[in-house]
């Protein structure tokens, strides 16, 4: 089972939905060369959009640097193989009216 591989970093997110996260990442590590970090990413977005509705983000890659506002409970950053993944759903600014 892939959650021996995978390594939570850090994460809000529902257990269920961890899973998920790890499973698509996953799916698209067998789907999608490993140097191809942007098909990955665009993989694991579609599925969430799908699954969870629109809005959802993701990063993939051995090195980078984020800074960023989430909704709570839609953040997770683990390690697979050789990659990093950050997956989360922005939040909205608030107005200032």
């Amino acid at each position: 089972m892939l959650e021996g591989k995978a390594l939570i970093e850090d994460t809000d997110m529902p257990v269920k939905m961890q899973i998920q996260a790890m499973a698509s990442a996953s799916q698209a590590l067998d789907l999608y060369d490993v140097f191809d970090c942007k098909s990955i990413a665009a993989h694991i977005k579609k599925e969430f959009d799908n699954r969870y509705g629109g809005g959802w983000q993701c990063v993939v890659g051995s090195n980078f640097g984020c800074f960023f506002t989430h909704s709570k409970g839609s953040f997770i950053y683990f390690t697979l193989e050789t990659l990093n993944f950050l997956i989360f759903k922005g939040a909205s600014s608030p107005s200032s009216s």
